[in-house]
């Protein structure tokens, strides 16, 4: 029977440390979920002292999402712990989750704290996270630049205090893999009472290497890896779940290792984790990418069609990439519709499903065929969303090389139907002023991005725009096979979300 290596996934706590990027409690719990489907070991909900909208995203988590750990991040600190633990109680499998730096550079530098004051605290902070659950993590931040010897004396300390999992992180993505590996096995084989304890790695993408670290971790003794969906994260970000996973299942024979993680459910959780996040998947990325089972080539081409094999290491099947002979367009029924979402992996009822149907002919009117792609867009913008303060009703553009571009927006508020015009240096300008006119809401713009759903004249449109409120910025996704449409979708869709997040803080003041 093979070893078990368990998936601590951080999407929600670094993951969510992405510049730009900020979920709601509704989006936490939708990933949250996915997880969960996906079967990861651990779930890192966040950082409950950060601020109170972490905190309620935690302990909705913890709430709600059976099956699976769910921990929280707290520093070494008494109001920390114990705000974590308030957040996590109800949890079915509670993780407290602590850290300390113990890199001279950061005690001197951010701490200015003495070795023996840091080994102190993070002993003292061990304890405390034991009286409230059996489960508790330790993290020596910037371990990897830490002196070894230093580092195996805290280990040791905080397994004795009674730590479970104790966490080697390379927080700056500064280890090559030779020496990441072969400084795990040093502080294995010297740290006292170490087999007590489950030792974990938190790789940092900083040199494009947290994937190669984590590997050459586990090769050398580690058997958790803390990791994100789509590698989101920090700076560069951090260790990609799928490929970590995907590395341990295509080169079993080499590691002998084996993960709980359901594959098939991989595609689906890197798009929601995208949708939600805002954050496009880069073409050419490993194991999620557009174009990661693609061949071009015509000696490719040649040999993909004799035998898969020859230039295919994994089957696309395997991580939930399945092609379909279902062709659905405007004359398909909600049978063969249901049909096709279930082949994806959704299964939808009720008022989900008709939601989705209505849009699905909508879109068929406009386009000879809807593909996979245009079935996840469709869901993304349909039973992924808040509920809505804000409908689109219609939008008419004026535009053109000799003419002011002018939109006319019609919008239901709250029920009732709002119309307002605006003039702008462009077509969407033109459209987003009139729904800031007719909304009363006007936000700074951060980011606007198009993108093809698919192929072709006739593609959908994607459209994620990125707003600011205050110090919070708020994603908003829109698809049509007009990009003006899909653009005004966006903006309507993001104003909700600002909306429904204000309703939710005034509930929980």
């Amino acid at each position: 029977m093979p070893e078990r290596v368990y998936i601590f996934d951080t999407t929600l706590r670094d993951g969510e440390q992405s510049p730009g990027v900020s979920l709601n409690i509704r989006e936490k719990l939708q990933i949250a979920h996915q997880l969960a489907r996906l079967n990861v070991d651990i779930i890192e909900a966040g950082f409950p002292f950060a601020s109170a909208g972490d905190f309620r995203g935690v302990q909705a988590v913890a709430r709600e999402v059976r099956g699976v750990t769910v921990a929280a991040l707290a520093r070494a600190s008494a109001p920390d712990i114990d705000r974590a633990w308030e957040a996590i109680q109800d949890a079915e499998q509670p993780r407290i989750h602590t850290f300390i730096a113990t890199s001279d550079i950061h005690m001197q530098h951010k701490l200015r704290m003495s070795r023996e004051a840091v080994l102190e605290t993070a002993v003292e902070a061990v304890k405390r996270a034991k009286g409230y659950t059996s489960d508790v993590e330790f993290s020596a931040e910037d371990a990897f630049r830490s002196d070894v010897e230093f580092l195996c004396r805290v280990l040791a300390a905080v397994i004795a205090a009674g730590a479970t999992t104790v966490n080697i992180p390379d927080t700056v993505g500064y280890a090559m893999p030779d020496e990441f590996g072969e400084f795990i096995r040093q502080v294995l084989e010297g740290t006292p009472g170490i087999e007590k304890a489950v030792v974990s790695v938190h790789c940092h993408n900083d040199l494009g290497l947290a994937v190669a670290n984590s590997l050459a971790a586990v090769r050398n003794g580690a058997r958790q890896v803390e990791c994100t969906v789509n590698g989101i994260g920090e700076r560069a970000g951090n260790a990609a779940l799928e490929e970590v996973v995907m590395a341990l299942y295509t080169r079993r024979e080499k590691y002998g290792l084996t993960t709980g993680i359901r594959t098939e459910e991989i595609y689906r959780t890197s798009k929601l984790v995208s949708t939600l996040t805002g954050m496009p998947v880069q073409f050419n990325k490993a194991i999620v990418g557009k174009n990661a089972f693609l061949h071009e080539s015509g000696i490719h081409q040649d040999g993909v069609l004799k035998e898969r094999t020859t230039y295919e290491i994994i089957n696309p099947s395997l991580v939930g990439i399945n092609p379909s002979n279902l062709v659905l367009g405007k004359h398909s029924g909600r049978h063969a519709f249901r049909e096709r979402l279930r082949e994806l992996g959704f299964e939808l009822r009720g008022d989900e499903l008709n939601q989705a149907f209505v849009r699905f002919k909508e879109l068929a009117d406009t386009k000879k065929h809807i593909t996979d792609e245009d079935l996840e867009a469709i869901l993304d913008e349909t039973i992924r969303q808040v509920p809505s303060t804000f409908e689109l009703e219609y939008l008419h553009i004026f535009t053109g090389t000799t003419v002011k571009p002018t939109a006319v927006i019609g919008l239901l508020i709250e029920g009732e139907f709002v119309q307002d015009v605006s003039c702008g240096n462009g077509p969407v300008d033109a459209a987003y002023k009139a729904i800031e006119k007719a909304t009363g809401r006007k936000y700074a713009l951060v980011s606007y991005v198009i993108d093809a759903v698919t192929g072709g004249t006739d593609a959908l449109a994607s459209v994620t725009v990125k707003v600011r409120d205050e110090d919070r910025v708020y994603t908003g996704r829109g698809v049509s096979a007009d990009v003006l449409e899909a653009s005004a979708r966006a903006y309507v869709n993001v104003l909700n979300k600002i909306v429904y997040d204000e309703k939710t803080r005034k509930q929980h003041n």
